[in-house]
């Protein structure tokens, strides 16, 4: 007769993602620092954001390349020509030169005349510049991808590019190789057209064509061209013009430019030239003469704004931005409207900027890396005055971004609009140079960017701003003290939490002398630290520290202040990690209770605690209340929130996740399907949450024995996770164990034991020996151990990881009781049955103590022990049990639940073994068509009844 295996129940940790929404889980800061909150976050799109980029996006024609005035250049249109010539080939060619000798004018002229459906300019000087164009080019493929993050956007172009042929970039004046060769890698089959300053490094990524300066005659024609283009005019000494800007296309037009705008003959402009020689370009000293002539041109012009001093000001400070698309608004509090207007009017009329006419300007980066390089010989570049521009620049960027609240969706697309600028501020000029706004405009990039899940850059910002304010307002200030908490918080939400408890423990022994130990910010940084000892898995530590800080904080603010909720919340998680259910949900309904007599009933926080009870209540396996709590929250959330709303999506996964384990298979996978979508529509494929989505459908898929679909998308998930989050993150461990289980649970343990290993090592080193998600490894490397027959190292593993678990959990924790179910499970399979019976035995009375006799995990206990009792012979035991337990499930989980299901599999076998067949036959044809109407074709479930059945018709 057919057996079975004793089920094995995952580890929580390792398992679905359950409720992700605590209000603080990561804990609270400051008032005067910036909010980190780790629960899910969103933002407000358009409805037309929601589709991806359909196939024929492309069909009417997509380009952002035109052209203007064109001269010469017959042969390297030429050669452009022949290289491309070919179709159906990926080609990639850079056009190389010096600074300003006209690359850009070439690719666009060139380029403006190709036949592919799709032709896009690139600024390309830096990787965060190609990033902002891509995310253009999705825009223009699908414009309602504009509210969306840029990093998200650029995803979006990159995935339609390398899907799609016909298509032709243009990247712009790339300063290094390696800022696009990640782009050329994702999209090998491309057409790219480079212009660069660089002649060497391309030998690996394209062919390179060198572009010299203009022949004498084509220059001319240029000046001539732009100087009577709104009519005659003198061009007497166009050629010593040309010639004195060295043939240099951008300086010729300028000059060109310059000349048309103001009236000055070429003949004058040539004499200014020699009155006031410029500098060469210090950041290109070798540069040589034409360097040196844009210095001129820019310098002249200048002169002619003299009397506009306000031009010549607005330059220096747009120097230190990004050049594109920069903000008119950050100008506002510079001068008064018509001021400020005419200014910004004389600078684009000497074509010293764009105005791009959407309430952003564009300034060339040649003449943003001039202006903000001192020059004590230039009145226009003045040190001082360069130094008072940037200083101007960092205050002006501190004041646009939202000073409250960044952690909103509302804000968002402010922040995203702002990010480039930030960036490029703080990598323009030394850290030494950094002012109390530059820390601030840190920060705040690094708290929108940390809401996004981009923690790498985030870190730097928040290290750079803590050492800005401990240098210019000392250790001891409060705002360095909030610096210091941010920057722990940010090191435990990229998993770092060795650096995040140290940091978190020191800022709060400086909190305490410094503010004195009832001070708010001091209580804030103990709740910190708390909720980093939880995270750690020291939840003694961490459970005493939320208690004190509760108590602290309702001595100090009030039983009803914020903050106080907030510690009552995160005191209950604290117990619900600890598994101690008995003082966690009676916290959490009164907390609830407190929360709609303070917030309302509606408030985002109050459905935040809602939803944190229904988890608890799903924890204890009291599912008949956990689910109608998710189905009320869920559609409160959408009622108040929107659908799209990322808590909304919280909400909708954690009921996904409670049908899941009430066996509702039926309902939990197509909500986690719409979920996965909803998260990649809104939030983007690579996006934390959406990966957490990914790794839970995922999971559900193996439930339901489809590992078909569950092992792919496991591989896919850890894939981006390590991509995204390093592969030393929690959650890219998760995803390493989940991979190895769903190989595991297809047979594949050759496949499985490796990763479970890994796993184990990378745990040890990342978390430590005792951390509850190491002990989970070992304890899941030593079940596969088992199922690959190796008991001499199962074994001893187990009951490693049961000694830990009993000193680090606690003799009655559910991971402690799984630890010792599955050694006892393993003597069982070893044949030791005098050792493996009363092990099972003890972990029936400590679940039927702790979680009571209904618990499903109790009742997995009883199946447990009846299987020993049955395999030692003991059916007087074994028979009762069974039906208790079948009995039991039907009540709590539901006939249709796959654990009753077995359970019913399993007392058939029983009847059979002691010579029942009547009620063996009757009782296996009910679960055979019950297996059949729940579960999906194939389901090993399925196969296993119907085996047994057919064996104990033939007995």
């Amino acid at each position: 007769m057919t057996g079975e295996p004793v089920p094995r129940r995952p580890v929580a940790p390792d398992g679905l993602h359950g409720s992700e929404g605590a209000i603080v889980a990561g804990g609270d800061v400051t008032a005067s620092s910036v909010q980190y909150i780790r629960a899910e976050q969103a933002f407000t799109v358009p409805p037309e954001a929601y589709a991806p980029i359909p196939d024929d996006a492309a069909e009417l024609g997509v380009s952002n390349i035109g052209t203007g005035m064109f001269v010469g250049r017959s042969n390297e249109l030429l050669v452009l020509d022949e290289a491309f010539a070919r179709h159906d080939e990926a080609v990639v060619h850079a056009v190389h030169g010096l600074g300003g000798v006209g690359k850009s004018a070439l690719a666009a002229h060139w380029a403006a005349r190709r036949h592919e459906k799709v032709r896009w300019w690139v600024t390309a000087d830096n990787a965060t510049a190609v990033d902002a164009r891509l995310a253009s080019l999705a825009q223009a493929l699908q414009p309602g991808l504009a509210a969306l993050p840029a990093e998200l956007q650029t995803e979006r172009a990159v995935a339609w590019l390398a899907s799609h042929d016909g298509w032709l970039l243009v990247l712009d004046n790339v300063e290094d190789p390696r800022h696009i060769r990640l782009l050329l890698d994702r999209v090998p089959g491309g057409r790219f057209l480079i212009t660069t300053r660089r002649a060497t490094g391309w030998h690996h990524d394209a062919t390179a064509i060198r572009l010299g300066v203009f022949d004498p005659a084509e220059a001319v024609d240029l000046f001539t061209r732009i100087l009577t283009h709104h009519g005659p005019r003198s061009t007497d000494g166009s050629d010593a013009v040309c010639e004195e800007l060295g043939h240099l296309a951008l300086a010729v037009e300028q000059a060109a430019a310059y000349c048309a705008e103001t009236g000055t003959d070429p003949l004058d402009y040539l004499d200014m030239l020699a009155q006031w020689p410029a500098t060469m370009f210090a950041a290109s000293a070798t540069g040589g003469d034409s360097e040196r002539t844009i210095a001129r041109i820019w310098h002249l012009t200048l002169n002619r704004l003299d009397d506009t001093p306000l031009a010549g000001d607005l330059l220096r400070i747009l120097a230190w931005y990004a050049p594109d698309n920069i903000p008119r608004d950050l100008l506002h509090s510079l001068a008064q409207p018509p001021h400020l207007a005419t200014a910004i009017g004389r600078l684009t009329a000497y074509n010293m900027i764009t105005d791009n006419h959407d309430a952003t300007l564009t300034v060339h980066r040649l003449v943003q890396a001039l202006a903000r390089t001192p020059d004590p010989n230039d009145p226009h570049r003045q040190p001082g005055a360069v130094d008072h521009a940037r200083d101007q620049a960092t205050a002006c960027l501190s004041d646009a971004f939202p000073t409250g609240g960044i952690d909103q969706p509302e804000t968002w697309p402010r922040c995203a609009a702002l990010l480039p600028h930030a960036d490029a501020l703080t990598h323009h000029h030394i850290p030494d140079h950094d002012t109390i706004q530059t820390a601030r405009v840190l920060y705040r990039a690094a708290a929108y960017r940390t809401g996004q899940g981009s923690l790498t850059p985030a870190i730097q910002a928040l290290q750079r701003a803590l050492i800005t304010e401990t240098r210019l307002l000392g250790g001891d200030h409060p705002d360095t003290l909030a610096s210091r908490g941010n920057l722990a918080y940010a090191y435990g939400a990229a998993g770092d939490l060795g650096r995040a408890i140290s940091l978190h423990e020191r800022t709060l022994q400086e909190t305490e002398r410094v503010l004195g130990e009832d001070h708010p910010d001091t209580l804030t940084s103990r709740n910190n630290l708390a909720s980093a000892y939880g995270a750690a898995g020291d939840l003694g530590r961490a459970i005493s520290l939320h208690e004190r800080t509760l108590q602290e904080r309702e001595r100090v603010l009030g039983e009803d202040h914020p903050s106080t909720l907030t510690s009552r919340n995160n005191l209950a998680s604290a117990y619900e990690a600890a598994r101690d259910l008995g003082r966690a949900i009676p916290m959490f309904e009164r907390t609830l209770q407190d929360y709609e007599r303070v917030l309302g009933g509606s408030h985002p926080d109050t459905l935040t605690l809602r939803n944190n009870l229904a988890g608890a209540y799903e924890a204890a396996g009291d599912l008949g209340r956990a689910i109608p709590l998710h189905e009320r929250t869920l559609q409160e959330a959408e009622r108040v929130l929107g659908e799209d709303h990322p808590n909304t999506l919280t909400s909708r996964n954690n009921l996904a996740t409670a049908f899941a384990a009430t066996g509702d298979l039926g309902r939990a996978i197509p909500l986690l399907e719409r979920i996965l979508q909803d998260r990649e529509r809104v939030l983007g494929g690579s996006h934390p949450d959406t990966l957490t989505s990914r790794n839970n459908l995922a999971g559900t898929y193996e439930a339901a024995g489809d590992l078909g679909r569950a092992i792919p998308l496991h591989k896919h998930t850890l894939q981006e996770r390590e991509e995204v989050l390093g592969g030393s993150h929690p959650d890219t461990l998760i995803s390493r164990n989940n991979l190895a289980y769903a190989y595991e649970a297809a047979g594949d343990l050759g496949r499985a034991i490796p990763l479970y290993e890994q796993n184990l090592q990378d745990r040890q080193r990342v978390l430590g020996g005792s951390h509850p998600d190491t002990l989970a490894s070992g304890y899941n490397l030593a079940c596969a151990y088992e199922a690959a027959g190796d008991l001499g190292r199962a074994i001893p593993l187990h009951k490693h990881t049961l000694q830990e678990r009993e000193e680090v959990l606690g003799g009655s924790h559910p991971h402690t009781v799984a630890s010792r179910n599955n050694l006892a499970y393993a003597y069982e399979a070893a044949g030791d049955l005098g050792r493996a019976i009363p092990l099972y035995e003890q972990n029936l009375q400590d679940r039927q103590r702790v979680l009571g006799g209904s618990h499903p995990d109790t009742l997995a206990s009883g199946y447990n022990l009846a299987g020993a009792y049955e395999a030692a012979g003991d059916l007087g035991r074994a028979i009762p049990l069974r039906e208790y337990t079948l009995q039991e499930r039907e009540e709590v989980l539901g006939g249709s639940h796959p654990d009753t299901l077995l359970s019913g599999n399993a007392l058939a076998v029983a009847y059979a073994t002691a010579g029942d067949l009547g009620r063996a036959i009757l009782l296996l044809e009910r679960i055979l068509q019950d297996c059949e109407r729940v579960l999906s074709p194939g389901h090993p479930t399925i196969g296993l009844v119907r085996a047994n059945l057919e064996q104990v018709r033939c007995m």
